[in-house]
């Protein structure tokens, strides 16, 4: 009788034990403990974004590095990924932004991730129409942002202020 008792015990420590793992990993407890995930409003443009959700999610830093690289290093302008285009369809239609409010497409999940956001200390975060997101001279600023990729350092804002001009 003893040990039918002490297996009963095991069993319901395990339940319980299981019971508690999984309640604490369910939303419901975020919501309860206050934490909030990101909202992510749909993009004010388009049908698609130009990759899948899940895909975007996980690599679009890398994509608009690369295309960054291709734009600033080599002259080479396309749209897929480029950062203006990726502004112009998801502006909040409340700010007309993507990050001059905490919950803006980018704050939002850079927030929730806590991760800092350095893109707009030169882009705007607003759409600008047909115009370009900074006057480039291809002869100074791509060939100075070469140089500086070449010796492997960073080009300081008084340099980029003189290259945009």
């Amino acid at each position: 009788m003893a040990g039918k008792m002490k297996r009963l015990l095991a069993l319901a420590a395990v339940i319980l034990t299981t019971a508690a793992l999984a309640w604490a990993g369910s939303d419901d407890q975020a919501k309860a403990s206050g934490a909030s995930k990101p909202v992510i409003e749909k993009a004010v443009k388009g049908e698609q974004c130009v990759e899948p959700n899940d895909f975007m999610r996980r690599n679009h830093m890398k994509l608009l590095l690369h295309q960054r690289d291709e734009t600033v290093l080599e002259g080479i302008r396309t749209k897929k990924y480029s950062l203006k285009e990726c502004i112009d369809c998801h502006a909040s239609e409340k700010t007309g932004s993507v990050a001059a409010s905490k919950d803006d497409f980018c704050v939002s999940c850079h927030s929730y991730a806590a991760v800092k956001i350095d893109c707009f200390d030169c882009h705007s975060t607003k759409p600008q129409g047909s115009v370009t997101m900074h006057p480039l001279n291809v002869e100074t600023a791509h060939y100075a942002y070469k140089r500086a990729a070449q010796a492997n350092r960073k080009v300081s804002v008084e340099e980029k202020a003189g290259i945009a001009q």
